[in-house]
């Protein structure tokens, strides 16, 4: 597969950004409607999950929690992080979630058909292009006949803020510059509109896709966590982007202070738009249903 080389663009063990993906993983899944929200996605009484590019752990960890007789691991390049999913596993007590450093663009070091669910959000942090259809297909190998794929992404935000509509157009260009995006001309991730195709082409059948939209929009109560989120990832994103070549460090400071600004005032409106794609493993769905399954 891909090269074993970190292409997160934000430094995955950046105490903030460490704070960040904690923040943001309680954000994401309260705001789908929960852990797993779509209609069809089931869980047997004594099923493995996987969940790539885990971060800090919250969403395995929730998972775990919510579903004691499965079993969950996560997976991630960091350890700094892997050892703060590890630590808070054991603060809780759980003992169905275990997390392993593995870089998700390498083959994954788990047997053919070892999971019933495979997860994953904002993956195109750090996925190459030609990663994309690689990492489908170990999906495809590390699930069980009827095994199902869950992936969730998102493009850039749409809001008022000039500034802040100026600073993902920088990000959405350094991403085509560094090789990350799919967009035709830079202007988007162009992550969405390819990854049904991409799951479909992998093999997976009934590939269906479901949409949701955080508004935080100044006096919703997304607002506060989404603006602290945007805020820090602006932050930690400005050696990127002038790596990139996109923007001078002086332009995109000056264009921080003003989103600060425009994205505190009375009129500001704002949305993230996200989109999750799943598909199943062709294969005898008979056991799983036979075994009692568990909706989360």
């Amino acid at each position: 597969m891909a090269e074993s080389e970190n292409t997160y663009v934000i430094d995955p063990e950046n105490a903030g950004e460490l704070a960040r993906l904690m923040q943001q993983d309680r954000l994401l899944t309260q705001s789908m409607g929960g852990l797993l929200p779509e209609p069809g996605i089931t869980l047997p009484e004594q099923g493995r999950v996987l969940d790539l590019a885990c971060g800090p752990g919250g969403w395995a960890l929730e998972l775990a929690f919510e579903h004691p007789t499965i079993e969950v691991i996560g997976v991630d390049i960091s350890r700094q992080v892997i050892d703060y999913a590890r630590m808070q596993a054991r603060s809780r007590g759980l003992e169905n979630v275990h997390f392993h450093v593995m870089n998700v663009m390498e083959p994954l070091a788990f047997p053919d058909g070892s999971f019933d669910l495979i997860n994953g959000r904002l993956l195109f942090a750090f996925m190459l292009p030609k990663a994309w259809p690689e990492l489908l297909a170990e999906c495809y190998r590390l699930l069980k006949p009827g095994g199902i794929v869950r992936l969730t992404e998102m493009e850039p935000m749409l809001t008022t803020s000039l500034a802040y509509q100026t600073w993902m157009a920088y990000m959405s260009e350094a991403l085509k510059r560094a090789g990350q995006s799919f967009s035709p001309d830079g202007r988007h991730f162009g992550i969405t509109p390819v990854l049904p195709r991409l799951v479909r082409q992998a093999g997976f059948s009934s590939v269906q896709l479901r949409a949701s939209v955080i508004e935080w929009s100044m006096g919703t109560e997304a607002h506060y966590s989404v603006l602290k989120d945007s805020l820090i990832g602006l932050e930690l994103l400005q050696p990127f982007l002038v790596k990139m070549g996109v923007a001078t460090k002086e332009e995109l400071e000056r264009l921080y202070q003003l989103a600060t600004a425009e994205m505190q005032q009375e009129d500001f409106c704002g949305l993230w738009n996200l989109l999750t794609v799943w598909g199943r493993k062709p294969g005898d769905l008979r056991a799983a249903e036979t075994t009692g399954e568990k909706t989360s």
